[in-house]
């Protein structure tokens, strides 16, 4: 149903006109806290009851928590009303609700918000909201940097860090939420925050458990309450690990394609030296999401005189036309230093009408937030790699 038959054209329009017109930068300084008390974003529903068990509470207060962290998205025990002010004052002792602390947010001509959170060690990461007439998607990081070094990505350029905490996923969502002041958690015909995309910073399955940790908070009906429909994680072709997002999550998956042979997708994604394209695309035909009304989409960056060729297109179309699959045709965004150009819009229309006349839906993605680095493949903090870390799959 569009949104001009619901009667929400005129909301979001208004939402939108409060929009600046030109790019906007908001720097904050770094506050931090010297805070031992412990962080109760993140914790599972069984975690936290189990927490405020130890701390001499009673297990019933988990849920009256639970649901004002992530229903009503309040930081201050103090306004948790239907809880006694004697257990407040408790809570307050031994806990805190906090967030990332925003670094700077941007806001782009084109209505797009890009965040740079620092975390309590100092780290950084960055999270962008990519605002659409139906709906609006969050993409959420799950490394501070990456290990994969995909040559077309800026974050690839940025060494790994660490491995982001469930707070500190969940966490960036709550950001975007208070940004938006988008709570209550709003209905689904009426938020504007509709969606998640694990298509940040990291690669999501090398940090799996955490993930699937943050994405259970978020999915929960009881508090931020996205369904599993509006969640997409993408993978770069990590193959091990995509049958069990499917088996413990089953959220939408998106691939990293990017090339139709071994011999191209070994430079621009490295991790295909690993498991070649015939490996990725056996595991995602055996993801639980192949076999429903869910296609799996396969993100495809055109890059100018490397993978844009009716040959190329021709090859997409027969890889995948097997899968129950869709293309996302991804202009490349340029950043500084980045040795490679866009395709042409020629080029491009081209290659999407012979991967559409083949049976595919493969629509040209609008880039978006380019006037604050904020596109798909832009994303990069200025963490620095700490040493002797290592990361294990």
């Amino acid at each position: 149903m569009g949104l001009a038959s619901m009667g929400l054209m005129p909301y979001l329009m208004r939402s939108m006109a409060l929009l600046p017109t030109e790019p906007l930068q908001i720097v904050e300084p770094f506050r931090g806290r010297n805070d031992t008390r412990r962080n109760l974003v993140g914790l599972s529903r069984d975690d936290l009851k189990t927490t405020l068990v130890e701390a001499g509470l009673e297990p019933f207060r988990a849920r009256q928590v639970w649901q004002w962290i992530y229903w009503h998205g309040v930081t201050d025990f103090g306004r948790m009303t239907n809880i006694t002010k004697k257990t407040r004052d408790r809570l307050a002792e031994l806990f805190v609700v906090e967030r990332p602390e925003i670094v700077t947010e941007q806001r782009s001509t084109d209505g797009t918000r890009k965040w740079l959170l620092r975390f309590p060690d100092g780290n950084e990461a960055e999270t962008v909201n990519i605002p659409e007439e139906d709906r609006g998607s969050v993409c959420v990081s799950s490394q501070v940097g990456c290990t994969l070094t995909c040559s077309f990505c800026h974050t690839g350029t940025q060494p790994w860090v660490r491995n982001l905490a469930p707070a500190e996923i969940v966490g960036q969502f709550m950001v975007a939420r208070d940004s938006y002041g988008e709570w209550p958690t709003p209905t689904e015909t009426t938020r504007m925050l509709s969606n998640i995309v694990m298509m940040g910073m990291g690669e999501p399955r090398y940090n799996f458990d955490n993930v699937a940790t943050a994405l259970r908070i978020v999915m929960d009906e009881q508090g931020i309450a996205l369904s599993r429909r509006r969640i997409t994680l993408s993978t770069s072709g990590v193959v091990p690990m995509i049958p069990k997002v499917g088996e413990v999550l089953d959220v939408n998956l998106a691939v990293s394609l990017h090339a139709v042979t071994d011999a191209v997708r070994d430079t621009l994604v490295p991790i295909n030296r690993k498991w070649p394209i015939a490996q990725l695309l056996k595991a995602c035909a055996d993801y639980p999401g192949a076999r429903n009304s869910r296609r799996i989409t396969f993100e495809y960056a055109m890059l100018k005189g490397v993978n844009d060729s009716d040959f190329d297109a021709r090859e997409l179309v027969r890889l995948l036309t097997p899968l129950h699959a869709k293309v996302n045709l991804i202009p490349f965004n340029p950043w500084p230093g980045a040795p490679y150009e866009c395709s042409s819009n020629n080029r491009m229309h081209r290659f999407a009408e012979i991967v559409n006349d083949g049976g595919l839906s493969a629509p040209i993605r609008t880039p978006r937030g380019r006037d604050i680095c904020a596109a798909c493949g832009q994303l990069k903090s200025a963490s620095v790699r700490s040493r002797g870390e290592k990361v294990l799959l």
